[in-house]
């Protein structure tokens, strides 16, 4: 039988790495793959455990399987390269571009905390050269045969490029018929404009699925822009800054997108919008690049040429990001990274959470340990840069910008399977919310459900 290893994304957020190993041969032989080898993250960008030898041997992988671009997806590959893969590497065309960006970004930040903290960064920007020599892209619904293994892409829309896998098993040993293993990756909020959302795909008989928010539910598509309203609307009425960390790759796109928008349409007060993110940047211009796999129904390429914008102001470099500080609030400041676990964010934060007058906007999943999960929380001080810093701005919270779905997608996106579906694993969610979601999918659906731990393998 198909054995399948959970080694990251367990009872977890990050960290994703899953290993796919068929059957051995009379002859020993057996097909390895991987999908996602990610980065473990939290309290620090670059967690202790992204820096340990692997559960297997690198050198085994036939190739590896890449559901998108976030680091805590692809963080971990340029240490695979460097501990002896030699397989290939395949994702969509767009995650292949987007994951070298944020590969060389990541080790920037990997340094500069390894500095700070006195730790060392994993692997060197020459590594990531290596990574992408052994990398291909690919289109949705193209198959790509992996030994024992035919693997296909699907829309995950998540994150532009991002992919659901298929994996259909060889039917190894002779006469026996093979399996459709689907793992979800991270999946989209249905209530993202600028994506076309998850596909639809049947037939697969087990499921590995993400439960971010498998305990929850987000505001719709008007409820949310309402509340980004009011938010902005207090903030400028307050005079103070509006710190929104935001993840480089995707929300940071589709927030631009959608304030540009209001104040095109004077929805609200005139404000100066500033993106302090050199990743969030040329991630954009990818997205410009690959128009054609972004929502015709709600963005043309007119309106998507936002940072182009006269409220938008971009900082490439450190001393325009420096500069941001002398423009006067009311003001808007989009950063990295989106859990504050390093980047630009930090710095402003460093200025602007003491201030009353301003205010800090989660827009998107806070894990646990991180900084910003604490301040979220209701932490009074919190340390940066060695500094003990008060808390005593507003903290806003507005869900339904996050990229992941909440519960009742992610129950209606298995329902539409059960007819075939014989057992589900919930992966990329803190224990509560995983296991929340697998009592949920019991009870309703009488589906077998389990919450894999760590280094917990099953047969398929």
């Amino acid at each position: 039988m198909t054995k399948l290893s959970f080694y990251g994304a367990a009872q977890e957020v990050t960290g994703s790495c899953f290993l796919l190993e068929s059957p051995s041969t009379s002859s020993g032989q057996s097909t390895k793959i991987l999908v996602d080898c990610g980065l473990f993250q939290c309290p620090k960008f670059c967690d202790i455990r992204s820096h340990d030898q692997f559960p297997f041997d690198p050198k085994e992988i036939e190739a590896l399987f890449v559901t998108h671009a976030h680091v805590d997806h692809t963080g971990r590959i340029p240490k695979l390269v460097k501990d002896g893969f030699r397989g290939k590497i395949y994702s969509t065309h767009p995650t292949k571009d987007l994951a070298e960006l944020m590969l060389k970004d990541s080790v920037m930040v990997m340094a500069k905390e390894a500095e700070r903290e006195g730790g060392e960064v994993p692997y060197a920007e020459e590594d990531i050269g290596r990574v992408m020599s052994f990398w291909e892209g690919k289109n949705y619904h193209e198959k790509i045969q992996a030994g024992d293994f035919a693997v296909t892409f699907y829309d995950a829309g998540h994150v532009l490029g991002s992919a659901m896998i298929l994996v259909e098993t060889g039917g190894l040993p002779a006469g026996k018929a093979g399996k459709k293993i689907l793992f979800s990756g991270d999946l989209g909020n249905p209530a993202n404009p600028l994506l076309n959302g998850f596909e639809k795909v049947s037939g697969a008989e087990v499921l590995v699925l993400e439960s971010t928010y498998g305990d929850r539910e987000h505001e719709g598509i008007e409820e949310k822009k309402l509340l980004l309203e009011r938010v902005i609307e207090k903030s400028v009425v307050k005079g103070g800054v509006l710190m929104i960390p935001a993840f480089s790759l995707e929300k940071t796109q589709e927030l631009l997108w959608e304030i540009s928008d209001m104040l095109r349409k004077k929805e609200v007060p005139n404000v100066q919008i500033f993106l302090d993110s050199p990743l969030a940047i040329r991630a954009t211009e990818v997205y410009q690049k690959y128009y054609s796999y972004l929502n015709k129904a709600y963005v043309d390429k007119k309106s998507f040429s936002f940072l182009n914008f006269p409220q938008v102001h971009v900082a490439l470099t450190a001393d325009e990001s420096k500069k941001i500080n002398g423009a006067p609030a009311p003001k808007i400041i989009i950063a990295g990274s989106g859990m504050s676990t390093g980047g630009r964010i930090l710095h402003h934060e460093r200025r602007y959470l003491r201030d009353p007058k301003s205010t800090i906007l989660f827009i998107g999943y806070q894990a646990p340990g991180s900084l910003g999960r604490r301040i979220q929380d209701g932490a009074d001080e919190v340390m940066l840069f060695g500094e003990k810093v008060p808390v005593r701005c507003r903290k806003e919270t507005i869900y339904g910008y996050s990229a992941h779905p909440d519960y009742a997608a992610l129950f209606e996106f298995v329902r539409e399977k059960s007819d075939t579906l014989q057992k589900i694993y919930t992966t990329h969610g803190e224990p509560k919310s995983s296991l929340a979601l697998v009592q949920k999918l019991r009870d309703n659906l009488g589906i077998p459900a389990y919450a894999p731990k760590y280094g917990e393998s099953v047969e398929i």
